[in-house]
């Protein structure tokens, strides 16, 4: 399907993820991929922190609010907690965590799993994968705009996980 690949190989589309088994036959699925240079108790706290803010276009989903720029300290994610939050809303619910390696959550009847796959030399894979049973062309609707919009997520989550991993190993 067009849009249903980004920054992925051919075994990370082939893995298991966690919202495979929240959803059966679904006519969506799509992945998304990047390489991020910290280890993954880096990166994690700020994929926990998608519960606050939706780190994409924040002008677009987040009706111009700016998500955290820092890591706000907030507590391990939990199942039933809300998944996200854009526009002042409250979006979604976690239906699994494993703390440090994926969270899964459902919006709008999407199961999304964030996948942390530590690399060699302190770099993680953060993977991204989108299930949903819809139709068609409902389907191939959402994966465009999802790349668009889980793209620069991605590369946002990158870049500040990068950043504070630098600043909190830099010398004195």
């Amino acid at each position: 399907m067009i849009g249903d690949r980004w920054g992925v190989s051919n075994s990370e589309t082939l893995r298991s993820y966690p919202c495979d088994d929240f959803v059966a036959s679904p006519m969506l699925q799509a992945w998304r991929g990047v390489r991020v240079e910290a280890p993954a108790e880096a990166v994690w706290p700020w994929v926990a922190q998608v519960r606050l803010a939706p780190y994409s276009y924040d002008w677009i989903d987040n009706f111009g609010r700016r998500s955290p720029r820092e890591l706000l300290g907030i507590s391990e994610p939990q199942v039933g907690d809300r998944f996200t939050t854009a526009g002042g809303r409250q979006l979604g619910r976690i239906v699994s965590v494993d703390p440090g390696k994926q969270l899964t959550g459902i919006i709008m009847g999407a199961v999304m799993s964030y996948v942390l796959v530590p690399q060699e030399h302190d770099a993680t894979r953060l993977l991204l994968k989108v299930v949903m049973r819809t139709s068609r062309w409902v389907a191939l609707g959402l994966s465009v705009g999802d790349l668009i919009m889980a793209r620069r997520q991605l590369l946002n989550l990158k870049q500040f996980s990068e950043r504070h991993h630098r600043q909190s190993t830099a010398p004195d």
